[in-house]
């Protein structure tokens, strides 16, 4: 059961990093060049380039955050677990 709780975790990870990724990626094709146009005066296809980048840019940051610090909390409990002694042992 153990195995099949760590690995549903490593899944949820996998999905999430990808989910958030395509979410910065989506919001970079959303905008359509206006946050690049109100910045730096830049229009057409240059400005949707660069929001899709930078969209994608602060995708990979933001899912590298938040994935990271799941399976670091997820390490921590998983290492405190082992240190614990048995509950049920009869001692």
């Amino acid at each position: 059961m153990k195995f099949f709780i760590i690995n549903s975790f490593r899944t949820m990870v996998y999905v999430a990093y990808i989910a958030i990724i395509l979410a910065g990626i989506l919001m970079g094709i959303y905008q359509q060049g206006a946050a690049a146009y109100d910045l730096l005066g830049l229009e057409g296809p240059v400005a949707r380039a660069l929001e899709i980048g930078v969209g994608t840019l602060i995708g990979w940051i933001s899912a590298s955050l938040v994935c990271g610090l799941i399976v670091t909390l997820l390490d921590i409990r998983d290492d405190i677990n082992d240190r614990l002694p048995d509950a049920r042992r009869d001692d």
